[in-house]
């Protein structure tokens, strides 16, 4: 017997700025508290912990936005400077509960909602079998990045 496949809206927030630590903090952890966020992703340019080529190739990489935070009760060090967030919600409404957040949010600068399916995948790739294998957990289903040796951060709904 096969699943059913629930097909989640989307949506997509873009800041016009890269945040830093501190505001992405502040706003992952006002996002968390919206009930009906079922998943996840941050991204942006990677912020390494050695340099990973030229001169000075594998030497430290001291960037004050790579940082330990606290969202949702779950600490976790920012691996990439935060340029966009992707949210798999329940429904609609929710997106409209996290456009109420993010107009209160981004007051200094401006900031772009986009909304839909296509943001992030719903359908194992061959990256999340070759990492997970065929009983892949579908809530990290395309949160794979084949480079990366650590595993997706999973922080748990209140």
């Amino acid at each position: 017997m096969t699943e059913a496949v629930v097909d989640y809206p989307q949506c997509r927030i873009t800041p016009l700025r890269m945040l830093k630590p501190d505001s992405a903090e502040a706003l992952l952890n006002e996002v968390v508290k919206i009930p009906g966020i079922r998943r996840m992703m941050i991204n942006g340019p990677n912020l390494p912990r050695t340099v990973p080529y030229g001169p000075a190739r594998g030497k430290p990489n001291p960037n004050s936005n790579r940082k330990v935070i606290m969202v949702g009760g779950s600490e976790f060090e920012l691996r990439v400077q935060v340029g966009t967030m992707i949210f798999e919600v329940l429904d609609d409404s929710v997106t409209e509960k996290i456009r109420a957040l993010c107009d209160r949010f981004f007051t200094k600068f401006p900031y772009q909602l986009q909304t839909g399916k296509k943001y992030m995948r719903t359908q194992p790739t061959v990256a999340d079998y070759a990492k997970y294998g065929p009983d892949v957990d579908p809530n990290l289903i395309g949160l794979m990045d084949p480079r990366n040796k650590e595993g997706p951060v999973i922080i748990q709904g209140r």
